[in-house]
């Protein structure tokens, strides 16, 4: 007479505990990149170092055809600042590609609607507005950005040209690129949304440290921060680019002492940002829908 094997039960384990609570923004998001945190500062380093090798570089390829090297000319001034933003787009691209495959909408590059953005760039530009007047007058602050001098614009008209182009497109495109577009979903990663846009402003405004007056330091911090902000309520980089070119079409326009020609700067470059988004758009497809990409 045989028997069936009796049946042997599973140890009863108790449930695995809960995952701690995540603060709120902290890990990956659907619709935002899983970039490590750590990256947010490697890539600023790379890209400053990229920056300096690429100045330098221009530098000595500029001693070779005979200009100074202690008092560069404006062109390789200008050369040298467009390999500095050209440097940190690429060390943004370089460690994002270490998660995986990359598309410009995962750096902000994605349309979004028309009204919201303006309001929002509106009131952010306004409270930026408002906080730098009241730092200025409270430390009696006088300094001038001497940028604008520096690259040449009152030697040439070519010159001119070309630092409008180089302050007012270039370097918004470039800046919002790395610090809102990489840097900022980065650090959003580690400690959330608050720390994540304190820290950015605090970075953007020490990598100016040598092209603005000290005193605008405190000033350029609160414009990254406000920028960090403009872009989680749109869900797209290109609203804090148009500030970004906004405000630097302005300061530009009060170094060299336009007046009327501001606006048509400021027209110029949106133009000129557009037709960049456009292709963006064409070459890569259009953006996946996600209910919040930052």
């Amino acid at each position: 007479m045989s028997t069936a094997p009796p049946s042997v039960q599973p140890p009863s384990w108790p449930p695995p505990p809960e995952p701690p609570e995540r603060p709120e923004g902290v890990g990956p998001t659907p619709g935002r990149p899983s970039w490590a945190p750590w990256t947010a500062f490697a890539a600023f380093v790379a890209g400053l170092g990229g920056a300096l090798v690429g100045g330098l570089v221009i530098g000595l390829v500029g001693a070779a055809f005979g200009a100074s090297l202690t008092d560069p000319p404006p062109s390789v001034n200008i050369a040298s600042t467009v390999a500095q933003d050209v440097a940190f787009i690429l060390a943004a691209v370089f460690f994002a590609r270490l998660a995986g495959r990359v598309a410009p909408w995962q750096f902000g590059l994605r349309p979004t609607r028309p009204g919201p953005a303006i309001g929002m760039v509106a009131l952010g530009y306004v409270v930026f507005l408002a906080a730098s007047a009241a730092w200025v007058a409270l430390l009696n602050i006088h300094d001038k950005d001497e940028l604008p001098k520096e690259l040449g614009v009152d030697t040439s008209h070519v010159a001119l040209a070309a630092t409008a182009v180089l302050v007012c497109v270039i370097a918004p495109v470039a800046e919002e690129f790395i610090f809102r577009g990489y840097i900022f979903p980065a650090l959003r990663n580690w400690k959330g949304l608050w720390p994540a846009v304190v820290l950015d402003g605090l970075i953007f405004g020490a990598i100016h440290a040598g092209s603005a007056p000290v005193g605008y330091l405190v000033p350029l911090a609160l414009f990254g921060s406000v920028l960090c902000l403009v872009y989680v309520r749109t869900g797209s980089l290109y609203p804090c680019i148009a500030l970004h070119a906004l405000n630097n079409s302005i300061a530009f326009g009060a170094g060299v002492g336009w007046g009327w020609q501001v606006p048509l700067v400021f027209a110029g470059a949106l133009a000129v940002i557009g037709a960049g988004a456009l292709g963006v758009r064409r070459i890569f497809g259009p953006a996946p829908l996600f209910p919040s990409p930052v």
